[in-house]
């Protein structure tokens, strides 16, 4: 069984006991986190679709870590006028790992 979530403007597709980088969360590590908005889940019965989302499905998810991510280097530049700028931005995140799949 696995389940299409969102969190973060961003989906995931994620079975139980798999470990994953999502935006950061404001939970403490070690904490659980319940996620609502589930967009679909795939049973060995069948699949369930909702519209946006599932009413009764739930996904449980264990704050394993939080983290910043690579440095990714922002360079302006204008030609002709000797503009030169560097700046750097380090993502953080939240990693987690998936401890139950409700279908409700």
């Amino acid at each position: 069984m696995y389940a299409i979530l969102e969190t973060g403007g961003k989906q995931f597709k994620v079975q139980e006991g798999e470990v994953f980088k999502v935006e950061k969360l404001h939970a403490a590590e070690g904490e659980t986190v319940e996620i609502t908005k589930v967009l679909a889940l795939v049973k060995e019965d069948g699949i369930l679709v909702g519209k946006p989302y599932l009413e009764d499905a739930k996904v449980l998810l264990k704050v394993v870590e939080h983290g910043k991510g690579d440095k990714i280097l922002v360079f302006k530049y204008k030609p002709k006028k000797n503009f030169r700028k560097i700046r750097g931005h380090r993502q953080p995140y939240t990693k987690v790992m998936v401890d139950k799949i409700i279908a409700g």
